[in-house]
């Protein structure tokens, strides 16, 4: 069988006299959307900040097609987020005083894509998504959910392998919210991409493919969701 996308085995990490987690194994595949649920400091967070290379855990490793990603150097963890994941988080994040455009080019040009590809790209990325009208609007003037369009367009841009998303819908409304989540689902599914959600949220978690439940900084429960269970 083909080795998965990511992978850990058995790590642990503490903040202090707390333990965030307590040691996890668990693997995903490439194509894969999982939701991570779990109650307020459960360590749902932590383990995504684990996956993704923004935090290094104190035993166990994280693998990335094999490679001990969480043994590399931090230069080494910064390039990979930077070139191979993508990122959605609860507020977006986008950069104030640039239009949506430049939102989404700004990741491009920093691994070195001149500009004017850059651009372009961002204008693809935003049409693709149906927010092609935003480009030139700066973030101020959006509404909650089209700046999440405009994030999950910047996370999309690069082709990543795997788009993080840490709460992506837990600032928006409902109806916002919903839209969003079946944007970021439907359009990760049709790049190829995997997806690792952090939600609290149910109805969001449902738009996955596998659900895995943290307590006490361990898994409590991972299950598939069939046709029928999934939206």
């Amino acid at each position: 069988m083909d080795k998965p996308l990511l992978e850990t085995t058995d790590i642990t990490l503490s903040f202090g006299a707390t333990r965030a987690l307590a040691g996890i194994t668990l693997q995903v595949a490439a194509g894969e959307t999982v939701a991570i649920m779990g109650p307020s400091g459960s360590g749902k967070s932590t383990l995504l900040n684990c996956l993704s290379g923004v935090l290094v855990p104190d035993t166990g490793t994280v693998y990335m097609h094999g490679q001990p990603i969480s043994r590399f150097s931090d230069k080494d963890r910064s390039h990979l987020r930077l070139n191979r994941f993508g990122f959605v988080f609860q507020d977006g994040q986008l950069i104030p005083e640039l239009p949506a455009r430049e939102n989404v080019a700004l990741p491009l040009m920093l691994t070195g894509t001149p500009r004017s590809t850059a651009f372009l790209t961002a204008d693809g990325t935003l049409g693709r998504l149906g927010i092609g009208d935003l480009a030139g609007r700066l973030p101020g003037n959006m509404s909650g959910g089209q700046a999440q369009r405009v994030a999950i367009a910047r996370a999309l841009a690069g082709n990543p392998e795997v788009i993080f998303a840490d709460e992506p819908t837990g600032a928006l409304d409902q109806a916002s919210g919903h839209e969003v989540i079946q944007l970021l689902t439907t359009t990760v599914r049709m790049t190829g991409a995997a997806l690792v959600l952090v939600t609290h949220d149910v109805n969001v978690a449902r738009w996955c493919s596998r659900i895995i439940e943290i307590r006490d900084g361990i898994v409590h429960s991972d299950r598939r969701l069939d046709v029928k269970e999934a939206l």
